[in-house]
Parts: C-alpha cells; structure tokens; sequence
C-alpha cells in the first residue's frame, strides 16, 4: 500500500493499493500523516469486508449529475411510476448546486451550506429534509456517507399534520373550482380524492385499466403494496370520471393503459383580464400529468383557504369516516392505512362530534329531581329513580356492586378477606 499527497487537493493524502488484482486509489481527506495512515488501515479493512468495492470507487468519481441519472436508472423497477417522477423532481435545486462536483468532493460543510441556500430561498424543513434524503442515499450507494454522517442530521420538522375542512369550506372549495375551466384539472382531483380518500400521488398514477365502471368501483394503487386496495365509487365520482373519458376521446381512442390525468398543456386566450377561451394541446395519454400545484394554489387562495394543501382532503375524508362511527378496519380499508397509529395522526375530530360525545355524558346522570328515596340494607345503599331499574351502590367507597358483579379499585377482581380495610 502507498500513500502519497496531491497538491491540486489541497496536498490531500490518498491511498493506493491492490487486493485480490483490482486496484484501489482512494483520498483520505486529511492533510495529516497520521491520521492518513491510520485512515487507511481502516479503509484496506473495509475493501477486505467487501464494504468498498470497485464498483462503489468508480461511482464515487461520477459528476453529481451523471451519478443522479444513473442511480434513478438502477432505481427505476424498483419504485412506482409516481414516487419516480417525485425522486427526479428531488434532484433538481441538487444538481443546480452541485453541478460539476464529483460525488468524492462533497463534503459536510457543502451539504450545510445547500440547507441554508434553500432555506434562504423559503423552503420549509420537510422540503429539505426530502433533498437532504435523497443526497444521503446517493453517496450511501458511493461509500461516501460516513464521513459526514456524524455531522449531519435531519432538520427538525413542523408537528402540524394538516387540517380537516368543515362542510361550509367544502362547498365554497367545490363552488370556487367550478368557476374556471383551467381549474377542471385541478377540480377532478379534488372530486375524487373527497369521494375517495386518495392521495395526490394515487390520483395521478391511475390508469383506466383501474377503474370498473360496470361495478363502480376504483383499484387504486400506491407507493407500496400494503397500501393498494379497491375503493367503492360514489356517484359524483363515476360522473367525474365518465367526463374525464369523454375529453379524452377527444383527443383519440382510450386505452386501458392509459393515464386517467393524462399530461397535456392548456393555453388561454384573454380578453382584457378575463378568460375567454381554453384550449388542450399536446395530451399525451400515456404519461401521467406532473402536477396540478399552480391551479390548485389560485383556486384555494381565491376560496378563502390560503395554504390548504391538497393531501388535507385526505385528511377531512379520514376525519368525516371517524366521525360517522364506521369500523375501523373498514376505513383502513379504504383509505390504505396498515398502521393503527395513522388514524390518531390523520384524524381531526372536529368539535361538533366532541360536542356530541360530552353531550352524552349529561344525558347519563341522574337529575336531582328524579331521586325519590334511598334505602340502607346489608352494607349498601339503594337509590329508587322514577322510571328506572335500582341502582344498588355499596357505602364502602372500595368496592362497588354492579349488576351482581364486585369491582375493586384495581380492576376486574373480587376483593378478598385477607385485603386490610
């Protein structure tokens, strides 16, 4: 094994050995001697693990943008179509500001300096932390994470998970929607996702070949298996979804395989400030629409709900089937959720149902007035309500007497002789 320094470095001391016929010429990132020296013990140590490999040293050499392409091409069978295009769409402001740097090149004090460049430019933490994952699984596939993986950690994140509307916001969402056509992409979504629970990403990533029109149901996929499942439709969601098809048989045949938010570009022709016309062009069925953000950010801002996201109707779906007292696991079903622990983070039980449920309690206790006489007999007492059954109720306040059954104050247990009074 050599070690040798390279000025153009910064006189960085790197590594150059063969093990096993491959040769390994690798930097050690320090400027001291013995540091590199005993940087490189570790390093033989990891290539004799198998933890270094050839292939990874090659990697790591790629430009940021070279590596980004091929990492999302080895990743490309391995994730759903939505979750793919949502990977590229990380990779953008990353390539802006690592363009032209070698994977080996980025450092801690880089990795910093891009969370402070994009929260300069207003990007919230969970924004961020997306890129910042994205950038952390990239050098993983390089070997190159550990040495800034001590330095580096998540930013923190804001608690809020969202909102559930009420029926009034509903309505005025639904009728400010309806008031552009370029809003209809825009407004289908909204349709389907407050008739079915879906998410953005599920929306998007349906094909007709999912939809059963003769059984009125919707198989909707999602970014993993747990989460697939087949939705019952509602009748405004199988009206949406029949005008949806017929605009788009007017662009030529539908196929099964097509996308139901097909991509395609609108233009608009004005007069004065006013909209007089839209037109469709490019539509082409068999990739799926990117986004419908900007339409969806007028439209809420016009209705009076400035910074509702779309994912909250999946949240006022979830709220609305809690509040209708369906099963659980029927409404795991439908929404795709596995975990128990989802409903509590989804589900905003809005004060109408709390009201609801406190009001029951007031209805449960016996009014002054109904007592009619109280009786002493064998260690409890007896409290005669007109119109009801007695209600037996032991003097000592450790046990009570229900329905023949004893309660202790530890649960469940009859009490015994030998429990001290």
């Amino acid at each position: 094994m050599k070690l040798y320094k390279r000025e153009k470095d910064g006189i960085i001391w790197w590594m150059d050995t063969t093990i096993d016929g491959q040769r390994y010429r690798l930097s050690l990132d320090t400027t001291d001697w013995r540091e590199a020296r005993n940087i490189a013990k570790q390093k033989t140590r990891e290539i004799l693990e198998g933890k270094v490999t050839a292939t990874s040293v090659s990697f790591a050499k790629l430009k940021f943008d070279d590596a980004c392409h091929r990492f999302l091409e080895d990743r490309k069978l391995e994730l759903q179509p939505s979750t793919y295009i949502k990977e590229k769409q990380v990779t953008v402001r990353l390539r802006e500001f690592f363009k032209g740097k070698r994977l080996c090149e980025i450092s801690a004090e880089m990795v910093q300096e891009y969370r402070k460049w994009r929260a300069a430019n207003g990007m919230k933490n969970s924004t961020i932390n997306m890129e910042y994952g994205f950038l952390r699984r990239l050098l993983k596939k390089a070997h190159l994470w550990h040495r800034m993986s001590e330095e580096l950690k998540p930013l923190k994140e804001s608690r809020s998970i969202g909102r559930a509307l009420s029926e009034e916001e509903i309505v005025r969402l639904r009728i400010t929607a309806a008031k552009r056509p370029e809003w209809q992409t825009a407004f289908d979504a909204m349709i389907l996702a407050i008739n079915t629970g879906m998410r953005g990403a599920d929306i998007k990533a349906l094909r007709w070949r999912d939809i059963e029109f003769f059984n009125k149901v919707l198989n909707a996929k999602s970014k993993t298996e747990a989460g697939e499942r087949t939705i019952p439709l509602t009748d405004e969601a199988l009206k949406t979804l029949l005008g949806i098809k017929d605009r788009a048989a007017m662009f030529g045949e539908v196929l099964p395989l097509h996308y139901v938010f097909a991509s395609h570009k609108v233009a608009s022709a004005f007069n004065g400030n006013q909209i007089v016309e839209t037109k469709h062009f490019q539509f082409n069925p068999t990739q799926p629409i990117k986004s419908w953000r900007t339409a969806w950010r007028t439209l809420t801002k016009e209705a009076g709900l400035k910074g509702l996201r779309f994912h909250d109707l999946r949240h006022t779906v979830i709220t609305k089937l809690l509040e209708s007292g369906a099963p659980e696991w029927v409404i795991m079903a439908i929404v795709g959720h596995v975990d128990r622990r989802m409903l509590d983070r989804y589900g905003h039980i809005r004060m109408q149902a709390k009201r609801a449920a406190i009001e029951y309690l007031s209805h449960s206790t016996v009014p002054s007035d109904k007592v009619v006489k109280e009786e002493k007999s064998e260690g409890y007492v007896t409290i005669h309500v007109t119109n009801e059954p007695p209600i037996p109720v032991y003097s000592d306040l450790n046990v009570a007497m229900i329905e023949g059954e004893e309660i202790g104050t530890c649960g469940f247990e009859p009490q015994t002789p030998t429990v001290s009074r």
